[in-house]
C-alpha cells in the first residue's frame, strides 16, 4: 500500500507543474484574443485563421517529440549514452518543426484554398512567418523539454513556461493594445509577442539542460545526424504526433457539425470545448508523468511495476478530473458567465455539462492508456485506435448532429473516447506482456541497496524528480 501511495504522489507532484504551465499558456493566448478583438474585428478574424493552422502544428510537434522520453529515462545517469539521444532528438525537432513551420507559413495559401475572404488574408501581413519561426523555436524547446521531464525536471519546465507566458502577456499588452501613448501594432505585435515568448522559454529550457543535468559541461550542439538513431526516435514520436493531428482534425469536423445545427449550438459547443480543455489537460499532464516510470520498469522487465504505474496514473487522472469537474459544477454559473452574458446560451451550456464531464472522464482514461504505450515505445496502436474510432466519429458527426442535435454529438464523442480507452488499454496489456517477456519480476533495487517489491520507486528507479517525484512532459495539446 505504501509503495502504491508513493507512486501515486510521485505522479501527482510531477504532473502539477506541467498542468500549471499549460493553464498559463492558455491564459496567455486568451489575452492575445481579447486584445485583438478590441483592436479590430478583422485582426481577430485573421488571427483565428492563423491559429487554426498554428495550434495543430505546435501540438503535432509536441506530440512527436514526446516520443523521445522513453529513450531518455533508462540512461538518466549515463551522460555518454544520453548525449547522442539528446542530439538526435534535436534533429528530430528540426525535421518535424521544419515541416510544421512550412505549413504555418503557408496560411495565406491554405486560407485562400478554403475560401477565406481576401480582406481577412490581407490582414495577416508578416504574422504567418513569425508564427512559422515560433514553431521552429517550440520544436527545439520541446526537444529539451522532453529530456528535462524524463530526467525529473518538470519544475524547471514550469519555470521556463511561466517566464515565457509573462513575456508574451507583457509584450501583447504593450504592442497589441498600445498601452498609453504607445502605438498599437495589432497582429504584428501579437506575432512579436509570441515569437519572443518562444525564444525565451526555449532558451531557458536549453540552458537548464546544459547546466542542471548530468550533461553539464558537455556540448549539446547537434553535429551531424545519426540517421538510424533519429529514425528510431521518429518511429515512436511520429505516430504520436499523427495521433494528435487526427484528433485535432476530427474535433474540427465536430465544430462544423455543431455549426450546422444552429448559431447557438455552435456557441455552446465552443464554450463546452473550452471547458473540456481546461480539465483534460490535467489528465494529459498525468499521462506524461507515467512515461518515465513505465520506460524504466520496462527496461528492467518488471511487469508488475509497469502496470502498477499505469494504475496509479489512472487514479491520479481520475482524482484530478473529479476535483476539477466538481469545482466546475459547483461554480458553473460564474464560470460559464466568463464566456457569455446570454442567459439562454448559459442555460444550454449548463444543461450539457453532465455530457461534457462524461467526455472528459473517457478522454482522461484513453490519454493515460495512450501514454502508457509511449512508455513502452509502442505508439502505432495508439494512432490506429484514434484513427479508427475518430474516423467513425467524423463520418457520423453530421448525421448524428442533424438528427440528435448537440446532445447526440457529445454523446458520440464520449463513446469514441471510451472505445479508444478500451482498445488502447488492451494494446497496452498485450504489448507490456510481450516486451517484458511474460516475466513478472517484482524485485527491484531499493534505496539502500536492498530490495523492495511491487511498485517501488526507490533510488535507481529513474522515476525521481527533484524531491522524489516521477517525471513527465509539457503542453496541453491532445493525445
Amino acid at each position: 500500500m505504501s509503495n502504491e501511495r508513493s507512486t501515486f504522489m510521485a505522479i501527482a507532484r510531477t504532473a502539477a507543474p506541467l498542468y500549471v504551465t499549460t493553464l498559463a499558456a492558455s491564459a496567455g493566448s486568451l489575452v492575445d484574443t481579447v486584445l485583438l478583438g478590441r483592436h479590430a474585428t478583422a485582426s481577430l478574424a485573421a488571427f483565428a485563421v492563423a491559429v487554426a493552422v498554428f495550434a495543430p502544428a505546435t501540438a503535432t510537434v509536441a506530440g512527436a517529440l514526446r516520443g523521445v522520453m522513453p529513450f531518455i529515462t533508462p540512461h538518466r545517469d549515463d551522460p555518454d549514452a544520453l548525449l547522442p539521444l539528446v542530439r538526435s532528438g534535436m534533429w528530430l525537432a528540426f525535421a518535424v518543426g521544419g515541416v510544421c513551420a512550412a505549413a504555418v507559413a503557408a496560411v495565406p495559401l491554405i486560407g485562400g484554398l478554403w475560401g477565406v475572404q481576401p480582406a481577412v488574408l490581407h490582414q495577416l501581413g508578416p504574422l504567418p512567418w513569425m508564427l512559422a519561426a515560433s514553431v521552429l523555436l517550440i520544436a527545439v524547446g520541446n526537444s529539451a523539454t522532453s529530456v528535462l521531464v524524463a530526467l525529473g525536471r518538470s519544475a524547471q519546465v514550469m519555470r521556463s513556461g511561466l517566464v515565457g507566458t509573462a513575456v508574451s502577456v507583457t509584450l501583447s499588452v504593450l504592442l497589441v493594445g498600445g498601452l498609453g501613448p504607445l502605438p498599437s501594432y495589432g497582429l504584428t505585435g501579437a506575432g512579436v509577442a509570441m515569437l519572443a515568448a518562444g525564444l525565451i522559454s526555449t532558451g531557458l529550457n536549453q540552458l537548464a539542460l546544459r547546466r542542471g543535468t548530468v550533461l553539464t559541461g558537455r556540448s549539446l550542439r547537434p553535429g551531424l545526424p545519426d540517421p538510424r538513431r533519429v529514425l528510431r526516435l521518429a518511429a515512436v514520436g511520429i505516430p504520436l504526433g499523427g495521433t494528435v493531428l487526427v484528433k485535432f482534425s476530427v474535433l474540427g469536423v465536430l465544430t462544423f457539425a455543431a455549426a450546422r445545427i444552429s448559431t447557438d449550438a455552435a456557441a455552446v459547443h465552443g464554450v463546452s470545448e473550452s471547458l473540456v480543455n481546461v480539465i483534460f489537460t490535467a489528465a494529459v499532464a498525468v499521462g506524461q508523468s507515467t512515461v518515465p516510470l513505465i520506460a524504466d520498469y520496462a527496461a528492467r522487465r518488471d511487469l508488475r511495476s509497469v502496470r502498477g504505474s499505469v494504475g496509479a496514473g489512472v487514479r491520479v487522472a481520475l482524482s484530478a478530473v473529479t476535483v476539477l469537474g466538481a469545482a466546475l459544477l459547483a461554480l458553473r454559473g460564474p464560470v460559464v458567465g466568463l464566456f457569455t452574458t446570454d442567459a439562454s446560451l448559459s442555460h444550454q451550456v449548463m444543461r450539457l455539462l453532465p455530457l461534457v464531464l462524461a467526455v472528459v472522464v473517457a478522454d482522461a482514461l484513453q490519454a493515460v492508456a495512450g501514454f502508457a504505450l509511449v512508455g513502452l515505445k509502442r505508439t502505432g496502436p495508439s494512432l490506429v485506435s484514434t484513427a479508427v474510432w475518430f474516423g467513425v466519429l467524423a463520418v457520423l458527426a453530421v448525421p448524428v448532429g442533424d438528427t440528435y442535435g448537440l446532445t447526440g454529438l457529445w454523446a458520440a464523442l464520449a463513446c469514441a473516447n471510451l472505445l479508444q480507452a478500451g482498445t488502447k488499454t488492451f494494446s497496452f496489456l498485450r504489448h507490456s506482456r510481450r516486451i517484458v517477456g511474460g516475466t513478472d519480476r517484482t524485485v527491484v533495487a531499493g534505496p539502500a541497496g536492498g530490495t523492495t517489491t511491487g511498485t517501488s520507486t526507490g533510488a535507481g528507479s529513474g522515476a525521481t524528480s527533484g524531491g522524489g517525484a516521477a517525471g513527465p512532459e509539457s503542453r496541453g495539446d491532445l493525445l
